[in-house]
């Protein structure tokens, strides 16, 4: 009897746990919130108008410095002085960093020594040599080997000039990468130098936008940080590779001011104004959804919200125009995005 009762005991509590949590899954199964796929959702939409555009119009863009450059040493040797720091103004031409000559400048001494001996006997062999006194060779080595000490005196001087780091053109020190006592080697970087006087500014276009934009054409160009500030810009540079987005860059150079406000990196638009004026598809931006690659919109259709693709033309502020994808009456979501997906039901405020 007690055999039988230690089966059944166990089984029954194993029975008892099974049970208490399948009522425990069924539960929490009730409590857990079930998204129904075929509930509406409620949207907001607009129905799309043709619309004039192509009066004005604008494209972002970033500036740059027109040159930039890191310097580094042509010879190895100790820092014994930095005359610069980060934002020092400097000119062409003026020395930022001076290297240790000083064993340059012994061996110089030397050269200096040789040419002033073998200058001496260039003379006295070229006399004895008019005198019959000595073979004419003994002039022609003490000529070769003038000429020899001469080219080694050329070759430390320029050793010895490129001691002295200079800068290559106007600018401003915008990075500082060495200290004195350090030890540079060609190829390592030491200072970076900024030219900002002229700056390019960059954007990007769509194919169909190109013919907006010819070379040594000037536009008007303003900042974002500073809107009171206009530019003039001349077409530099128009792309004729597409980038990652499928748009061509266009470059233009700008003067900067002369307090150089505008900075490496700033934001900024290129103004234009057409006379002429079209029929166009203009939508909010908002509804616009995807990547740069597959922009697509949710358009209205039999009380579904549908993913159709389109191409953007430009960008006008906060909408943007239509090439192609939408025609006029179409009806495209342009709020309640949360929880749709495409052949979604929807209902519209």
């Amino acid at each position: 009897m007690k055999k039988v009762l230690y089966i059944i005991i166990p089984l029954a509590i194993i029975a008892i746990v099974i049970i208490k949590l399948k009522n425990n899954k069924d539960i929490v199964k009730d409590k857990v919130y079930q998204y129904d796929k075929e509930q509406a959702i409620n949207v907001t939409v607009e129905t799309i108008k043709a619309e004039m555009i192509g009066a004005e119009f604008s494209y972002s863009g970033t500036f740059e410095p027109n040159k930039e450059t890191k310097l580094s040493a042509e010879i190895q040797g100790k820092i014994n002085d930095v005359f610069v720091d980060v934002g020092s103004s400097v000119l062409k031409g003026q020395s930022l960093i001076q290297l240790d000559n000083s064993l340059l400048k012994l061996q110089l001494q030397t050269a200096e020594v040789q040419i002033e001996g073998l200058e001496a006997d260039v003379k006295r062999f070229t006399v004895l040599a008019n005198a019959d006194a000595v073979q004419g060779i003994q002039v022609e080595k003490a000529e070769l080997g003038l000429k020899s000490a001469k080219i080694q005196r050329a070759t430390l001087l320029e050793q010895i000039n490129k001691t002295t780091i200079k800068a290559p053109f106007e600018g401003l020190v915008t990075a500082k990468l060495t200290e004195e006592g350090a030890f540079a080697a060609p190829g390592v970087p030491l200072l970076q130098i900024t030219d900002i006087t002229k700056l390019k500014f960059t954007v990007n276009v769509s194919e169909n936008d190109l013919n907006l934009f010819d070379l040594n054409q000037v536009f008007s160009i303003g900042t974002d940080v500073y809107p009171d500030i206009l530019l003039s810009g001349k077409a530099s540079m128009i792309g004729s590779k597409a980038n990652m987005g499928s748009s061509f860059p266009i470059q233009f150079i700008v003067n900067n001011t002369s307090d150089l406000k505008i900075k490496s990196g700033m934001f900024g638009k290129v103004n234009l104004k057409s006379e002429k004026q079209k029929l166009g598809i203009i939508i909010p931006a908002s509804a616009i959804i995807g990547s740069a690659n597959q922009t697509q919109v949710y358009k209205v259709e039999k009380g579904k919200a549908i993913l159709h693709s389109v191409t953007i033309a430009q960008k006008i502020k906060n909408k943007v125009v239509v090439s192609s994808g939408l025609n006029e009456g179409d009806v495209i979501v342009t709020n309640g995005f949360i929880n749709l997906f495409n052949d979604a039901n929807v209902t519209v405020n």
